[in-house]
């Protein structure tokens, strides 16, 4: 007999005719032998409702209030849910988020779990009763126990918590798709369903199609080993599993407060190359790792700066046993691409952009990153990471970043100090070797088949493909090149509750007034950008840096898979088909399995769609969903 959490999407139960279904398809589960435990959201657009009629109220509800309001939404659903069940037969009892035992903190509209006291769920299901939980709010810890809700994809986190705290089988989420899709199936007709993803892939595609499966539910999941399986309320169809590496041991106390970086990694075999002042136009990046990949050259971190006028930086790292081969390509293609179109070859040599642009290559480097799911959503860790770093006296030569991960680059020589200092500030272990890497390469070699027709490996490298349209481009300039410079700057968004999400830091340097300076780049969220460029400002003086500058008409297109590691290739193959439809790159960022563009906005789901017919990802059916 297993024991099973279900969670309902508000779609999922959002007329009665809906619930009733739903309500079959527990009691099926129930009388399989299985104990279950459902939770549920407000029906359909219940909480749009709410907050319409509290905005016509007051333009500023005090967030009490409105948890007070919002969390009314989930005890209709759960009501009518149990009635249901009895209407067929089967003993169900409903419970609020108080009356289940989810402890929080005392954060209106955006509280973390503290625990779960599971007493009273035990004693449900050991009467044989499928208990009913309102997913999306909780309890506070004080002596006043307010309501509390846990803000955006509470219910998720909810139901993965259940399952957590009461060492569940596994945790069903029904939703409005048949699973997790290559991409948005709502800008691509063609995507194809998932028959299982890792827990790294999945949160690295936070921002992916329907979001049917939030962050914080899927950091739960990885952090204490929950198998997770995302289906459709409307079929019986398998649905996609979200596999998860061995867990931790790990206190079931401060469940939602876990520590933000899991593992400090480090590889010193490493060497960078950089190419400066290339042509900042379509096809470039392409071009060179293009003839990178024909050398059968598997390439590490890269990054791309934002453009100085019309030329920009490109930097890569390889192991130090390709540093000739990979110095070699670089500088042969140079001239390739600094020629202007159509310009006649017997007028090459005077272009002076060719004259400009240059290779230097760095062997004596180290890269060393920190890694884990509860980075997401945090900010000040990457700034946490930067400072220690910067107290150590150790200065970045290369920043980037993803949803889980920050990798700086630094002088090989301080690795082993840069290692100690990290493991203290985020009380971990150091490991060379990611976790999770088994548990990946068994995901990429038992599908090997699924991601295109044909079949090759190459077309299973990416297992995704993510547009953000959200986001905005900060661009932090002249800003001086000495240790605790991106820590201090990191530090005052960090301050302001504002999230960063990719970091560049510029190869080129400038000698400005006698001080050696380099561009910051990152990425914010829209609504926070001009937030940030006010608070940069304010703290300019004081820094030393230039300008502040910000660009909300970008787009972000990733692509995610644990199986490009060890591929060469699947950056140019990316680049390539930005390139064959004169999409521009802004910036490029990489993680172990993720790689990051920033395009223009308008650019930006032509992107997507290009970039996921490269990779083969399109399915037989055009998956439907509802609006």
């Amino acid at each position: 007999m297993s024991l099973i959490v279900q969670k309902y999407g508000g779609t999922s139960v959002g007329s009665v005719e809906r619930i009733q279904a739903v309500a079959q398809r527990v009691c099926r589960t129930a009388q399989a032998g299985n104990r279950v435990v459902v939770v549920v959201s407000a029906m359909g657009k219940t909480t749009d409702g709410l907050v319409k009629l509290a905005n016509e109220i007051s333009a500023n509800p005090s967030r009490r209030e409105m948890d007070m309001l919002l969390s009314t939404g989930e005890q209709i659903s759960i009501a009518l849910l149990s009635m249901a069940l009895h209407e067929l037969g089967h003993p169900a009892v409903s419970l609020t988020g108080a009356q289940v035992g989810i402890v929080t903190e005392a954060e209106h509209t955006r509280a973390r779990i503290l625990r779960i006291e599971t007493d009273r769920l035990n004693r449900h299901l050991q009467k044989g009763e499928v208990v009913v939980v309102a997913g999306f709010q909780g309890i506070s810890s004080t002596d006043d126990l307010e309501i509390t809700t846990l803000g955006r994809g509470g219910s998720d986190t909810s139901a993965v918590a259940l399952a957590a705290a009461l060492k569940a089988d596994f945790c069903e989420i029904y939703t409005d798709v048949p699973g997790i899709l290559t991409t948005d199936p709502r800008l691509v007709p063609d995507a194809q369903l998932m028959a299982e993803i890792t827990s790294d892939e999945m949160l690295e595609l936070a921002s992916l199609g329907a979001k049917v499966l939030h962050p914080r539910a899927v950091e739960i999941a990885r952090n204490y080993g929950i198998p997770l399986v995302v289906r459709s309320s409307w079929s019986d169809d398998p649905g996609t599993w979200v596999i998860s590496p061995p867990p931790k041991q790990r206190p079931l106390e401060g469940l939602e407060l876990v520590r933000p970086v899991d593992a400090v990694e480090f590889d010193t075999d490493q060497a960078k190359v950089s190419l400066l002042r290339v042509p900042d136009r379509p096809g470039v990046a392409a071009r060179l790792f293009g003839e990178i990949a024909l050398q059968d050259l598997d390439v590490d971190l890269i990054i791309q700066s934002i453009h100085e006028g019309n030329s920009n930086d490109i930097a890569f790292t390889v192991v130090k046993n390709s540093l000739n081969r990979a110095e070699a390509v670089a500088s042969a293609i140079i001239p390739a691409l600094c020629q202007p179109d159509g310009l006649d070859s017997e007028n090459r040599g005077g272009d002076p952009r060719l004259q400009a642009a240059e290779v230097m290559v760095e062997k004596q480097i180290a890269k060393v990153t920190i890694s884990g799911a509860g980075m997401i959503g945090r900010p000040g860790v990457a700034a946490q990471m930067f400072s220690t770093l910067a107290d150590a006296g150790i200065n970045i030569q290369m920043i980037s970043t993803s949803e889980v991960k920050v990798s700086c680059v630094i002088a090989q020589e301080d690795c082993d100090q840069a290692i100690a200092a990290l493991c203290e500030a985020f009380e971990v272990n150091s490991s060379p070797v990611s976790e999770g890497t088994e548990y990946r390469a068994h995901i990429a070699g038992e599908h090997s088949s699924s991601g295109s027709a044909d079949g090759s490996p190459d077309s299973v490298a990416v297992r995704g493909v993510a547009l953000d349209l959200k986001q905005a481009r900060l661009a932090i300039r002249h800003v001086p090149d000495r240790p605790g410079m991106a820590a201090r700057i990191f530090k005052i968004l960090a301050d302001q509750a504002i999230s960063v999400d990719m970091i560049i830091q510029s190869q080129r340097c400038r000698v400005i007034n006698g001080i050696t300076t380099r561009d910051i780049a990152c990425t914010v969220a829209q609504m926070d950008g001009e937030l940030a460029r006010l608070t940069l400002e304010k703290a300019a003086p004081e820094l030393g840096y230039g300008e502040v500058l910000v660009d909300p008409a970008i787009a972000k297109v990733s692509i995610v898979g644990s199986g490009m590691v060890g591929q060469p290739g699947v950056a140019a193959r990316m680049f390539a088909a930005l390139a064959e439809q004169q999409i521009n790159i802004q910036m490029i960022a990489t993680s172990e399995i993720k790689i990051s563009c920033l395009v223009a906005e308008e650019d930006g789901v032509r992107a997507l769609q290009t970039i996921h017919a490269a990779f083969g990802l399109a399915g037989s059916q055009s998956i439907q969903v509802p609006a």
